[in-house]
């Protein structure tokens, strides 16, 4: 994980960030510079869990709690990514807010 070692706000009132991020973690941007999200897991404030159904449980479901299910339609596409670090697996999920 990352860490923020600096904030400056612009007369636009934006925000510049520096941050920090270790070598593999930078590398999980492939490239990209533009539509960057900042987040931290410790912002995370609701609960829910996965699931597991079929033969073997070998099919496996991220459940959306109830108080973040409002306006989505399920049969959309859906962009996922998966980053990694060393003790944590986060995933990232991406629905397109023109088509909800």
């Amino acid at each position: 994980m990352g860490k923020i070692l600096g904030t400056k706000t612009t007369k636009e009132g934006k925000v510049i960030f520096e941050v920090e991020l270790g070598y593999e973690e930078a590398l999980q941007l492939k490239g990209y510079i533009n539509n960057i999200c900042v987040f931290s897991e410790d912002a995370a404030e609701i609960k829910t869990n996965l699931s597991q159904r079929g033969k073997n449980e070998a099919t496996k479901y991220f459940l959306i709690p109830r108080e973040l299910r409002s306006n989505l339609r399920f049969n959309e596409k859906v962009k996922c990514q998966k980053l990694e670090t060393d003790t944590k697996i986060i995933f990232v999920y991406v629905v397109d807010k023109i088509k909800i």
